[in-house]
């Protein structure tokens, strides 16, 4: 394979990849003679694992600079944001360069397109995603690893993105930062005071594994709803960005865009209409982005039962608060 090979395109342009290792094969041997016999099999066979796996990851980035309109018309409230991300793709796409973007944290509301963002920049650059919720994290350990001495340990999640996936530079998604717990024995937050400074992240140890890989191309993008949470030094070594919930304009532009999606991808879709009314456009405005597609599946569902070919009004879910769980007695 050759230093410029290239990997399919994923969006209307074909990344240049070049070959990068992420980690050096003599430290992984050196680690593995030392394992003693019959013991740390799960530490073993993440060694074995790297060594038949190879250190070599793509590296890409795009060949020209890619068309980013479709992103601005589907993210109309991510303006700032893509206007930041074009500027730094112009910097690298005529040089030799490697794709470089500083970390960034989308600061907004929930259900405004942030994690989504995550996943269409990935698209837009060609290349893997790593995802993290910290919301969900239970130890300290999940972003770095833990030392194969605990029971159940196990690499972290920027180790497995690297080795487990295809590229050198992932974009690596932390997902509710500002919901990282405090009270575990390790600061979740830890691992990125080195991971998010180039100088540093380029040997980059995980706990568990013990070898230093080289994280330095990972493109961070963190979501959070509130930047008082965060540690002052993350927020120094990223671009914050307040993202805003889109006008009634352009929520009504994603509504659309969605409702055309669901219809194309879907063989039942030709059924109905090629576009809603603007009646059902106008309700569909008031709901966060992340809430329209279960929406419209609701309502082309309530459709599809009345056996007609458009949506009404009245397909719509109820908005307002949750209704309460049946079997809780107050």
């Amino acid at each position: 394979m050759s230093s410029h090979d290239l990997v399919p395109a994923r969006s209307g342009h074909i990344p240049i990849a070049h070959m990068r290792a992420v980690y050096r094969v003599t430290d992984v041997e050196r680690r593995l003679d030392k394992l003693p016999p019959k013991e740390h099999e799960h530490l073993r066979s993440t060694y074995e694992r790297m060594l038949e796996r190879g250190p070599e990851r793509f590296q890409v980035k795009p060949s020209a600079l890619p068309v980013m309109e479709a992103l601005y018309d589907e993210l109309p409230n991510f303006t700032e944001v893509l206007d930041d991300v074009k500027r730094q793709l112009a910097l690298c796409q005529d040089s030799r360069d490697a794709l470089e973007l500083t970390p960034m944290l989308l600061l907004g509301p929930p259900g405004v397109g942030k994690t989504h963002f995550a996943k269409r920049l990935s698209q837009l650059l060609g290349t893997g995603m790593g995802f993290v919720a910290m919301s969900s994290l239970t130890a300290g350990w999940v972003l770095s690893g833990a030392s194969s001495q605990w029971k159940g340990a196990r690499p972290g999640k920027v180790f497995e993105t690297l080795v487990d996936g295809q590229y050198a530079n992932p974009v690596m998604v932390v997902d509710e930062i500002d919901k990282a717990s405090g009270e575990s024995t390790y600061d979740p937050l830890g691992a990125l005071y080195s991971l998010l400074e180039h100088d540093t992240a380029g040997s980059f140890t995980d706990e568990f594994a013990e070898v230093p890989i080289d994280a330095s191309q990972v493109i961070w993008v963190a979501t959070a709803n509130d930047a008082r949470a965060i540690p002052e030094p993350i927020l120094n070594r990223m671009n914050v960005y307040t993202v805003p919930a889109p006008d009634r304009d352009a929520a009504r532009k994603i509504a659309l865009r969605l409702y055309q999606s669901i219809r194309a991808e879907h063989d039942w879709g030709s059924r109905f209409d090629a576009e809603p009314s603007e009646a059902v456009l106008e309700r569909m405005s008031t709901l966060a982005p992340r809430e329209m597609r279960r929406a419209w599946m609701t309502a082309f569902g309530n459709a599809k039962l009345d056996s007609r070919d458009q949506i009404e009004e009245k397909d719509l879910p109820e908005t307002g608060p949750r209704k309460q769980a049946i079997g809780f007695v107050h």
